[in-house]
């Protein structure tokens, strides 16, 4: 089972990576409720009528590591709609002489799994283009309070991949 992973290298810090990871605000969701960051620290991330989640901070360690587990998971557009339950969602920060990498693995999210090509898009869009852009232009592109469940799958390349009519 190979999971779903993502790197990107930028001109920063890994003190100031960690801090933009941590900001979800600003590269995941706007609507984003609760904290990250520290252990036991929670939020919830949901675009409504398509997909919502609990993410629970497990390891913390500022500058190196970041890792959230998924609980209270609902996948709407597939048939397991708990598939995301119990995985992990872990951010690798090296210091490099290219810059500071972030290694992202969505530990459990592999190719065998239903939803693995929708959340595959997506988080590849939300590390490689908001999470890198607010790390290097301190502008993200995360889910806005006034997009819909449709526009984000759009946005990512996943409207042809899920039944639209079905979610309405």
């Amino acid at each position: 089972m190979s999971d779903f992973t993502a790197t990107i290298t930028v001109h920063k810090t890994p003190a100031e990576a960690f801090a933009a990871i941590n900001d979800v605000w600003s590269w995941w969701s706007e609507t984003v409720e609760g904290t990250s960051g520290t252990v036991g620290d929670s939020y919830r991330f949901e675009v409504p009528g398509i997909h919502r989640c609990t993410m629970t901070t497990t390891e913390s360690i500022p500058g190196k590591r970041l890792v959230w587990h998924v609980t209270d998971s609902h996948l709407a557009f597939i048939s397991d709609t708990a598939e995301w339950e119990n995985t992990d969602v872990v951010f690798d920060i090296t210091e490099t002489p290219a810059g500071t990498e972030i290694r992202f693995t969505h530990v459990g999210l592999a190719p065998e799994v239903e939803c693995y090509e929708v959340c595959a898009n997506a988080w590849g869009a939300y590390i490689t283009t908001s999470l890198h852009g607010l790390l290097t232009t301190g502008k993200g592109d995360p889910f806005r309070r006034t997009s819909t469940g449709e526009s984000e799958l759009i946005k990512h390349g996943n409207a042809e991949l899920v039944n639209l009519d079905a979610l309405r």
